[in-house]
């Protein structure tokens, strides 16, 4: 997660323009895990955003930032096969993971999903609907950015003790507290594994 060497890199990051009931798609591929943090997705949500000449955005006013998770079965499941029964860094489970235990107390932060096929290999189709405070401006705080002249550690965030191996431009923001009700906005995903 600290490794800088991903600075000038961009896979499994994506930025679409919702349609206009509010629906994005992205293709990818279930993500893996880290040690100390369940399995999930970032989803950070920008109105009126505009894309850099690098396509990247480096507005850092957003009206949503939060995590999706994945129900414990499937991950499980995931976990058992090739490549991600590779990864040698410790299994976080939802039951344990902090930022998911807060977004549950409040919200369903779950996909819902459905398998494509006998084998999970064949990738499974996910989907989440979440409300956005469309009147709601906050900042936030990435650990790196990639800017005109490539990818920066951020060093001006707050510095976590015991957190900065992980994250050396200081802790990002990641989630935030419940401050519904709010319109709905609806992802549908396919998300297919390796």
């Amino acid at each position: 997660m600290g490794d800088k060497a991903n600075l000038n890199k961009q896979f499994l990051r994506g930025v679409q323009k919702t349609d206009d009931d509010g629906v994005v798609q992205f293709q990818t591929i279930f993500p893996g895990h880290y040690t100390g943090r369940a399995t999930h997705i970032h989803v950070i949500t920008h109105l009126d955003a505009k894309a850099e000449a690098n396509n990247t955005i480096w507005n850092s006013k957003v009206s949503h930032v939060g995590q999706a998770f994945f129900d414990q079965d499937l991950i499980d499941k995931v976990e058992s096969t090739s490549p991600y029964n590779t990864n040698k860094q410790s299994v976080n489970k939802n039951a344990a993971d902090a930022i998911l235990l807060q977004e549950a107390a409040t919200s369903d932060p779950f996909f819902e999903y459905v398998q494509l096929g006998s084998d999970l290999k064949d990738g499974i189709f996910a989907w989440f609907s979440f409300g956005v405070n469309t009147t709601l401006y906050r900042g936030i705080m990435p650990a790196a950015m990639n800017l005109k002249d490539g990818g920066k550690m951020k060093t001006d965030n707050p510095k976590i003790p015991g957190f900065d191996s992980m994250f050396p431009g200081g802790f990002p923001t990641s989630w935030q507290p419940g401050w519904g009700p709010y319109p709905t906005m609806s992802v549908a995903m396919p998300i297919k594994s390796p």
